[in-house]
């Protein structure tokens, strides 16, 4: 029997591609909560036509991952379930920054780029003579801040404003400790040959014209590749599933089941140890033998696991970085709340707020006559602001000041909710990458039949750990 620790997406995934690998494989996943979905979670209000996120609310439809994400809901029947956002979409073109006292709303065209335009003091395109005059850095470097990369090749101005912003947004993490590899690897890797990003793309630019392309032979369109054409047709910026984010766990969840798998709740993880090539399992008091063991959990949760017959790996394991979020839902019931619609704004650390940033839902999705906000806290900067245990009150107050300060809404929300989101978001800090083959370096040395995937190891966006699931499970030799 194969196992699966965690009923979060990755999990799930993990399940997916096993049983597509192999059919009749005896499949068991456990998960420690009483719900399946992991840090995915919706809240359905159909009565009121809302839904609250707790967790990830949109996918990303661009790149390998993303069209690997597009197929699994086509497999899962899902596709007429899809609700897309297309790029000239408000929600799509209107992203903001709330800097120097107020919301700046960023380029989001070449004309944009070519001007000075609010918190930056110059035309963004200076960001490319910075790089070039930068030049190549005084000793090579295997990894580094994403802070420093950008002050360095680009201006202190794009790595407070741009970069560090961004960061809040995708981790919740300070750009001045998470690894450049984290989302820069390929502008990293180019200036350390080329000695700068600019002349890396254009030096790589030229090789590639001299290099005699052989013709590509189109390939007709797969069933499963139909979802990721159509997006790219219609250019879509973001999508989600109708219902809530939380339809695509779910669904997963019973097409397992209607094969055979078995998902178990509410299960206390007791004991995990390894013997030759097979794996003892501890769960609510009874042993199970497996052939192989998957984790989807948390680095840190299966580093105590492992604390007893591994104490090197689970030293490794327990290097990896979380933080804690507070995801406070909104809903007022007025429909023009808003003075400029687009999909929110993200708060800089240099401005020293306690907010993270606000995504605004019911611009993004049809909320009928609602607005509907998300405000993100916390995140790298938690306990500085808030110490170890905030009542939801004051997060709740802290979330409505802010509001109140910055988009100017005086009333009192209609219906809301506080999701104190505890170690859900791992951080890539500067080493990330070293650290995650040395984890599977020392699985592989050892000859320990578990499989590692999901947000701890190979990216933290949803569709980066359905892709580890897959990546990881394929390899499993039964």
């Amino acid at each position: 029997m194969t196992a699966i620790l965690g009923a979060g997406i990755s999990g799930l995934a993990a399940g997916h591609y096993l049983l597509r690998k192999t059919p009749t494989l005896p499949l068991t996943i456990y998960e420690a909560t009483d719900r399946i979905g992991g840090w995915i979670r919706s809240e359905r209000s159909p009565d009121h036509g809302y839904v609250f996120e707790a967790g990830p609310r949109t996918i990303r439809p661009k790149g390998p991952a993303a069209s690997n994400t597009l197929e699994l809901i086509e497999e899962l029947g899902l596709t007429d379930q899809v609700y897309s956002i297309s790029s000239n979409h408000t929600a799509a073109r209107n992203r903001m920054i709330y800097a120097k006292g107020k919301l700046n709303l960023l380029p989001n065209s070449l004309g944009g780029v070519l001007k000075t335009v609010p918190p930056f003091t110059r035309p963004l395109y200076f960001a490319a003579f910075h790089d070039l005059l930068a030049g190549r850095s005084k000793t090579a470097l295997t990894d580094e801040s994403m802070y420093s990369f950008v002050e360095r090749r680009f201006g202190k101005e794009i790595a407070d404003y741009a970069v560090s912003s961004m960061l809040c947004g995708i981790c919740a993490g300070d750009a001045k400790q998470i690894s450049v590899k984290f989302l820069m690897k390929d502008l990293f890797e180019r200036e350390q040959r080329h000695g700068g990003v600019i002349v890396g793309l254009l030096k790589e630019a030229l090789q590639n014209r001299k290099k005699k392309q052989p013709q590509s032979v189109k390939k007709p369109a797969t069933q499963m590749a139909r979802l990721a054409d159509r997006a790219k047709a219609e250019n879509w910026s973001i999508y989600s599933i109708r219902g809530g984010l939380q339809t695509l766990p779910e669904t997963l969840a019973t097409d397992l089941q209607a094969k055979g798998a078995s998902i178990v709740t509410g299960t206390k993880f007791e004991e995990l140890t390894f013997d030759g090539d097979r794996v003892v399992l501890r769960v609510d008091g009874k042993e199970q033998l497996l052939q192989h063991l998957v984790s989807s959990i948390p680095s840190y949760k299966l580093a105590k696991h492992v604390q007893k017959q591994h104490p090197q790996l689970a030293s490794t394991l327990s290097s990896i970085p979380f933080v804690d979020v507070c995801v406070i839902n909104l809903r007022y019931r007025r429909g023009d709340l808003l003075q400029q619609d687009g999909f929110g704004f993200l708060v800089p650390p240099i401005e020293n707020l306690p907010i993270l940033g606000v995504i605004f839902d019911s611009c993004c999705f049809d909320m009928d006559d609602n607005t509907v906000l998300t405000v993100m806290m916390g995140g790298a900067w938690f306990e500085q602001w808030f110490g170890k245990n905030p009542s939801d009150e004051h997060l709740l107050g802290v979330a409505l000041e802010h509001i109140k300060k910055i988009l100017h809404i005086e009333q009192q929300p209609d219906s809301y909710k506080v999701n104190l989101l505890r170690k859900c978001i791992p951080q890539y800090t500067v080493g990330h990458q070293d650290r995650v083959k040395a984890i599977r370096a020392y699985v592989e040395q050892h000859r320990l039949p578990l499989s590692l995937c999901g947000a701890s190891y190979d990216g933290v966006g949803v569709n980066d750990v359905i892709l580890s699931a897959r990546k990881n499970v394929e390899t499993i030799q039964q």
